[in-house]
């Protein structure tokens, strides 16, 4: 008799899917933010002609926004860790939908600035709680990898709709359409929240901060019983203001101005005093378990690798926000395009990003995070150098390498950078480390936005564009220059 072996054929698990309603509820408060940032640009001269407004004051408009939401990120991290991200991700898309009725119903240009940084302050409580109950919703590693490219993908369709979208309702329906369109979207993302996104999603960061890479950081982020941070949120949300204010008005007043220099002044030793309220905090922490903690935790940018990312969106945003108005301006003043049209011209960049999401996840899965944004970042340094050779006549195909370049480049990197904070973050802290990230992006954003729009002032369109275009290279170069060493440093550890 002969007996047969009988083997049996191990059975694989199928494949997890992705739950989608909680992916749509988070993504669509991070949709409403990004089309925030690139819709207003073209219906600033539709702005100007109708409040009135000025030169400075139209920087604020488009800047108001990003300097708030930059200012107070970390106090949104910082709450969300304490008191639950659910709870400040609804919040914050309620204050973002009032903020932007008031935007629509604005009767002077003082009313809309001050309703700007409203929406930057809801913006501030919404994106870091997006992004860490992201990261509560999936804990998989594989699904959550995912997420995130999803999550990636619909900003980036949301910062490249931006300029058409605004284009189209500027021209058939009026610039405070603009900001009326936000209502619905804000409507639906809190529905689907309130239905699949529970409170046990929000607690789940908290319960992992035993697990933090860095005791310290779980330490500090994970009491949520401890006193929060004013001096610091105040002296945060003042430096970054008075900069800001300091470089908006150097166009219009001129750079020795007094009121330029006090308030550059001001912002510095702001932001001086920042650091040290920070670095005293820390020290305390240690000693008084149930005092003060610090807003921004000095044992985060104690990771070499978080700082360098944090550092690389500051330098991102102020070379490619900040040409991206230099050149709503450009299209529409020195070429005369409408508000339809230059939202057009301006769709072969900031539309790549429907191309660079997907593309920089695999990339980030199957080279690193590191290389990606390094290879990204010359990429755009080069698309920037390519604005130097453009006058108001250059034929417009002669644009597509600049635009589709610094366009692809951009969200190729945030990506990237996105899961490189993913990696880095002590799970305690994954509010505030992704609340650092942004507040060094949106600052960045201000920055940049402030500066290239005083070169055009001070040195003409031409001049001032192909100096900012300078700027943004050299911004871009040094960001690769950053990523390319954190990537060697991520690789020893």
């Amino acid at each position: 008799m002969t007996f047969v072996r009988m083997t049996r054929t191990p059975v694989r698990p199928p494949a997890a899917r992705l739950a989608l309603p909680p992916l749509v509820a988070l993504s669509l408060g991070h949709f409403l933010v990004m089309l925030d940032v690139t819709v207003v640009n073209v219906a600033v001269p539709d702005v100007r002609v109708s409040l009135g407004v000025g030169a400075a004051g139209l920087q604020w408009v488009v800047d108001g926004y990003s300097t708030v939401f930059a200012g107070l990120l970390l106090l949104g991290g910082g709450l969300g860790d304490r008191f639950g991200h659910r709870r400040l991700y609804l919040a914050g898309l309620g204050l973002f939908a009032a903020a932007s009725a008031l935007c629509a119903a604005a009767g002077s240009g003082t009313v809309l600035v001050g309703a700007r940084f409203a929406q930057g302050a809801g913006a501030a409580l919404l994106v870091p709680a997006s992004f860490a109950l992201l990261r509560a919703a999936y804990p998989d590693g594989v699904l959550r990898a995912r997420a995130v490219g999803v999550w990636g993908l619909v900003s980036a369709v949301a910062f490249g709709a931006g300029p058409a979208v605004g284009g189209l309702l500027v021209a058939g329906l009026g610039w405070r359409w603009v900001f009326w369109v936000n209502l619905p979207v804000a409507a639906l993302a809190a529905l689907l929240t309130y239905r699949y996104v529970g409170p046990a999603a929000t607690a789940a960061t908290a319960t992992t901060a035993a697990t933090a890479t860095t005791a310290e950081v779980g330490r500090t982020a994970g009491r949520s019983a401890r006193r929060g941070d004013p001096a610091g949120q105040l002296l945060g949300v003042l430096g970054l203001v008075a900069l800001v204010g300091g470089v908006n008005e150097a166009g219009a007043r001129g750079w020795g101005s007094p009121w330029v220099a006090a308030a550059s002044v001001l912002g510095a030793a702001a932001l001086a005093g920042f650091a040290r309220v920070e670095l005293r905090l820390e020290r305390r922490s240690r000693r008084d378990p149930g005092g003060r903690v610090p807003l921004l935790p000095p044992a985060l940018l104690r990771d070499g690798r978080l700082a360098a990312v944090d550092a690389v969106g500051l330098l991102l945003s102020l070379g490619y926000y900040g040409m991206l108005y230099v050149l709503t301006l450009h299209f529409q003043q020195e070429r005369h395009y409408g508000s339809w049209a230059t939202g057009l011209a301006l769709l072969p960049s900031v539309g790549m990003g429907l191309l660079a999401a997907p593309l920089s996840s695999r990339l980030a899965a199957r080279r690193g995070p590191y290389p990606t944004m390094a290879g990204a970042l010359l990429l755009g340094s080069a698309g920037f150098l390519g604005w130097l050779a453009v006058g108001p006549h250059t034929p417009y195909p002669v644009l597509l390498f600049a635009l589709a370049a610094t366009g692809l480049a951009t969200p190729l990197t945030v990506v990237a950078a996105t899961v490189a904070v993913l990696e880095a973050a002590p799970a305690g802290a994954a509010g505030t480390a992704s609340a650092v990230f942004n507040v060094a992006r949106q600052a960045g954003s201000s920055l940049g936005v402030a500066l290239f729009g005083t070169l055009t002032g001070t040195l003409g369109p031409v001049r001032g564009l192909h100096a900012a275009a300078l700027v943004a290279a050299a911004a871009f170069l040094g960001a690769a220059a950053l990523a390319g060493r954190a990537g060697r440093r991520s690789g020893r550890a």
